[in-house]
């Protein structure tokens, strides 16, 4: 009988999911990458707000105090997170998925408007993106509903089981914010693709993504009128911020005119520590410094593509796969935006841009990726 309940004690054990990560190994790399990254964005947006915030605040670096705060919170948290085992969010996802859709659809009702969108809810002196926090909130339920049924993915049934609460969540985010929408979009498609044992599946799913991607252009007039601006450039006057944008990365040659020596700073291109910072950068640091901080992302890519394929377990993994799809298309779709391959809409460079939700959150993500690549084991 003793027996019976010792071997009863243990499995009860065993299945219970650790609090704290046992692992020895710890990603020093992807910790530096991240660091520095975070490091050189509080120096850019200094750079590029300290005019600004001189004439509006009277303090040129109001934007840099507020933005390193944010930025010491999401060290801390991401540290902290790195020592947790990621296990444990799968007690929190559902409640944190259904919480984070709230908000959402609390913006629409009371939210706050900003540069012609209302995106941001204020609770007393907080004021925040709940689409910030959705990105984050798919990913866990993405990756802990596909581990549940992976075996069962190549039905379609599962498969739209697993879709239609994400997809409804980022139908409410992209009422107001496609772009977000967007990059939500990505990261539900990219988990299931990659845990996906068909591919066919995807073929359908792109062109549903896309007819319903033009339907929520159609319907808004202000998205309509951004295509005409990136095909109209130099004519329309939406595309006024662009085109400095332009004039900025042009006039910084290769070697740049030198750190904090922008001209196009100076209000020509409208609040150039956020979503433009990188054509400051650009026109500061050069071409040089432009692709040295391409090739960084791509560096910080290859060091979550790692941990991906070495992860313990397929929730892990997946868990930086949601992760690396977020960063990638955020990059991508900024500096598409800032160099005009692509027309303009609200999406700031990771790590970098001015915004203390994204940062805080983006770092976040970043805590979890570290708790994943903690556990990874090392052959000797």
């Amino acid at each position: 009988m003793r027996e019976e309940q010792q071997d009863n004690q243990n499995q009860i054990k065993r299945s219970k999911v650790r609090i704290w990560s046992q692992g020895e190994y710890f990603d020093y790399s992807l910790l530096f990458i991240i660091l520095f990254l975070v490091g050189f964005g509080l120096i850019m947006v200094y750079s590029t707000s300290s005019y600004t915030a001189s004439l509006d605040y009277g303090d040129a670096a109001y934007f840099f105090k507020r933005q390193a705060v944010f930025a010491a919170l999401g060290i801390v948290s991401m540290l902290f997170i790195s020592r947790l085992d990621y296990h444990i969010l799968k007690r929190f996802t559902v409640l944190a998925f259904i919480g984070i859709g709230i908000l959402t659809v609390a913006v629409l009702i009371v939210g706050s408007a900003g540069g012609g969108s209302t995106r941001w809810l204020e609770i007393g002196p907080v004021r925040f993106q709940p689409s910030e926090l959705a990105k984050m909130a798919i990913i866990m339920y993405v990756a802990h509903a596909t581990t549940n049924q992976v075996w069962k993915l190549n039905d379609w049934k599962v498969l739209v089981k697993i879709m239609v609460p994400p997809i409804i969540l980022t139908a409410f985010i992209a009422i107001e914010n496609l772009s977000t929408a967007i990059i939500c979009g990505v990261i539900i498609v990219a988990i299931l693709f990659v845990a996906s044992p068909r591919y066919s599946h995807f073929v359908v799913i792109a062109l549903i993504g896309c007819i319903g991607g033009a339907l929520f252009i159609l319907t808004a007039g202000y998205r309509s009128e951004r295509i005409d601006a990136w095909l109209n450039l130099e004519t329309h006057p939406k595309g006024y911020q662009t085109l400095q944008a332009l004039y900025a990365i042009g006039s910084g040659g290769i070697w740049g005119k030198g750190l904090g020596q922008s001209i196009q700073k100076m209000d020509f291109i409208p609040e150039a520590h956020n979503d433009m910072i990188f054509s400051v950068i650009c026109e500061e640091l050069g071409i040089v410094g432009g692709v040295s901080l391409i090739l960084l992302f791509i560096i910080l890519i290859w060091r979550l593509m790692a941990i991906v394929m070495n992860a313990r377990d397929l929730y892990g993994a997946l868990l930086v796969v949601g992760v690396l799809a977020h960063v990638a298309v955020q990059v991508l779709i900024n500096i598409a935006v800032v160099t005009n391959t692509m027309p303009n809409t609200g999406i700031p460079l990771p790590f970098i841009s001015y915004g203390g939700t994204s940062l805080v959150f983006l770092l976040v993500e970043m805590g979890i990726v570290l708790s994943v690549a903690r556990q990874i084991k090392i052959r000797k």
